[in-house]
């Protein structure tokens, strides 16, 4: 008797290893396409501003809220991920690499959206100026 429960905990117990790393989606699938590090993208906002496009990066502060913002960074440049119309959200304690399909633009903050934000994440106001991706779909690396 003993045996035939030590099989099945020892699947148990093995399991999330086997699955770690898997990557996982919220909204939509990701489209199949290169991604544009964020350092890049920033480097020339003219150019891949209000197209849709693939972008990574690494996550450093999701909404504490409800999950539906993220900061992207890559090589000390960041870009804040809004979740399309509140459609989805990523998990609160998400971290690591992940990749966005979204557009991006350049926003000019007021004092209390600023304030808002800061509110919902960790407390630091963010930069006036700060660039935004529109997201309909992330994909965080296990």
């Amino acid at each position: 008797m003993r045996k035939s429960l030590l099989i099945p905990l020892s699947i148990l117990l093995l399991a999330p290893a086997a699955f770690a790393g898997e990557p996982k989606t919220y909204g939509e699938a990701l489209p199949e396409a290169s991604a544009v590090p964020i350092s890049v993208a920033a480097a020339d906002t003219d150019a891949y501003a209000g197209k849709a496009n693939r972008f990574s990066g690494r996550i450093t502060e999701v909404c504490q809220k409800e999950g539906c913002w993220m900061m992207l960074e890559d090589d000390g440049q960041v870009a804040r991920v809004m979740m399309h119309d509140h459609a989805f959200a990523i998990p609160k304690d998400a971290s690591g690499p992940a990749e966005v399909y979204g557009v991006l633009s350049v926003k000019q903050l007021s004092k209390e959206a600023a304030e808002h934000l800061a509110e919902d994440g960790n407390g630091i106001l963010p930069p006036e100026r700060e660039i935004r991706i529109d997201a309909t779909g992330v994909r965080i690396d296990g």
